[in-house]
C-alpha cells in the first residue's frame, strides 16, 4: 500500500479519484479555489505543476489555502524537489523528462534524489511512464512496439527505486489509445502485481469522445483488479474541471455495479485526441482551438486519421509525433507538425486555414476523397 498524506492507494484501499488544476501555479488564489473545487467534487488528490521558482514559491502558499492532499509534477524541473516537497503528498515524475535533463548526473543518481526527499517528507512517488516521451533508449530497445517500451522502462524504475530501499511508490502508463492503455497496464500487472497502479487515458481529449475513450480503458482494467486510483483527463475550461472528478466517480459506480456501456471502436476512423487543460497551457484559447479542430475536421471523419491538438511546450513537441497532424499551442502562435515534420508557427486566427489544407492534401495522397 502507498501512502500520500491521508490518501491510501493499492492494498485493499478503495479505489480514489484524482485531478489536476489547469490555473497557472503561480496564481496562488485561483490555484487554491480550484483545488478546494475538486476535492469537494470528490477528489482524493489534486496534482499542480511546478516549472520555476515563483511555482515553488506559491506552493507554499496554496498548502495553507487548501485541505486537498497536493501532489506536485515535476515534468522538467526535478531539481526543485526538496523546495516543493514540504507542502505536498507525493511526487510525480516523467522518467523520459527525467532522462534529458542533468545529462551528467546517471539516471540512478537522479532516482536516488527524488526518493531521498521524499522519504525525508514522507512523500508517495509516482512513476509516470507516458507513451509520447519515452527515454530513446527504450525507442530503440522496442523498435515499433510502444508498449513494450512504456513497460520496461516502469519495470527498470521500480527496480531502481527497490534497490535504494524506497517502497512508498506506485506507477502510470498512459496512452491516448485506450487500448495501449489496457495493454500497457495488463503487461505490467502480470510482473508487478503488488505494485499499485494508477490509471488513465492521457489527452483523452473533449467530451463526449474523452469519457468513452476513459470508459473503454478502466471497463477493462479495473474488473480484473488492475488500477488503484484513476484521473480522466478530459479538455475543459477551468470552470468546468470538477467535471474530470464527477466523470470519475460515475464509472467506477457504474463498474462497482455491472453496468458496463457499449462504446464504438477507436480502431479506425478520424481520431482528435487533445490533452487535458492544466497549468502549463500557455494560451486560454486552446480549449476553444481544440473544440474548432474537431468542428473543421468531421468532413475527414471517414478517414483513418490522427489528428492531437497539446496545450504546451511540454507534451505539445513529442507527443504529437505519432499523430498525422499535430498542433501545439504557444503563447500568441500554434506549432503546426505533419507526423514529426515541422510545418511552421501560425497565429491563432490563421491556423485553422492551414490546418484543412494540410488535412486535404493528406487524404488526397492517400488516394481518398473528402466529403
Amino acid at each position: 500500500m502507498v501512502r500520500a498524506g491521508p490518501v491510501r492507494i493499492g492494498g485493499g484501499a478503495p479505489i480514489s479519484v484524482q485531478s489536476m488544476c489547469a490555473t497557472p501555479t503561480r496564481d496562488v488564489e485561483a490555484t487554491s479555489a480550484q483545488a478546494e473545487a475538486l476535492r469537494a467534487a470528490g477528489a482524493a488528490l489534486v496534482r499542480v505543476a511546478v516549472d520555476s521558482g515563483v511555482d515553488a514559491k506559491a506552493l507554499a502558499a496554496i498548502r495553507e489555502r487548501t485541505g486537498a492532499a497536493l501532489v506536485v509534477d515535476l515534468q522538467e524541473h526535478f531539481q526543485l524537489a526538496e523546495r516543493v516537497a514540504p507542502y505536498v503528498d507525493k511526487l510525480r515524475y516523467n522518467p523520459g523528462h527525467l532522462h534529458h535533463h542533468a545529462r551528467q548526473q546517471s539516471m540512478r543518481d537522479k532516482v536516488a534524489y527524488l526518493a531521498e526527499v521524499a522519504g525525508s517528507h514522507d512523500c508517495a512517488l509516482r512513476i509516470g511512464v507516458n507513451c509520447g516521451s519515452v527515454a530513446p533508449e527504450y525507442d530503440k530497445r522496442f523498435p515499433g512496439d510502444s508498449i513494450g517500451a512504456m513497460v520496461s522502462c516502469a519495470l527498470d524504475h521500480c527496480e531502481l527505486l527497490d534497490d535504494l530501499g524506497f517502497q512508498n511508490y506506485l506507477v502510470s502508463l498512459k496512452d491516448s489509445d485506450p487500448g495501449r492503455v489496457i495493454e500497457g497496464n495488463r503487461r505490467f500487472a502480470s510482473e508487478r502485481p503488488e505494485v499499485p497502479l494508477h490509471l488513465g487515458v492521457t489527452e483523452a481529449g473533449l467530451l463526449p469522445e474523452g469519457e468513452i475513450k476513459t470508459r473503454i480503458a478502466f471497463e477493462q482494467l479495473i474488473p480484473q483488479g488492475i488500477g488503484d486510483t484513476i484521473r480522466v483527463s478530459l479538455t475543459l475550461p477551468n470552470e468546468r474541471k470538477h467535471e474530470e472528478v464527477r466523470i470519475g466517480h460515475e464509472i467506477l459506480e457504474d463498474i462497482a455495479q455491472g453496468r458496463f456501456r457499449s462504446v464504438p471502436d477507436f480502431g479506425g476512423g478520424l481520431n482528435i485526441i487533445s490533452c487535458p487543460s492544466c497549468s502549463r497551457v500557455e494560451n486560454t484559447r486552446f480549449v476553444e482551438l481544440a473544440e474548432q479542430v474537431r468542428d473543421l475536421a468531421s468532413y475527414a471523419r471517414g478517414h483513418d486519421l490522427t489528428i492531437a491538438v497539446m496545450g504546451c511546450r511540454v507534451n505539445g513537441p513529442g507527443e504529437t509525433d505519432d499523430a498525422d497532424l499535430g498542433l501545439w499551442c504557444g503563447p500568441r502562435v500554434v506549432n503546426l507538425k505533419r507526423g514529426e515534420q515541422k510545418l511552421g508557427a501560425f497565429g491563432y486566427d490563421v491556423v485553422l486555414d492551414r490546418l484543412r489544407v494540410e488535412l486535404d492534401r493528406l487524404i488526397e495522397e492517400r488516394g481518398e476523397v473528402a466529403g
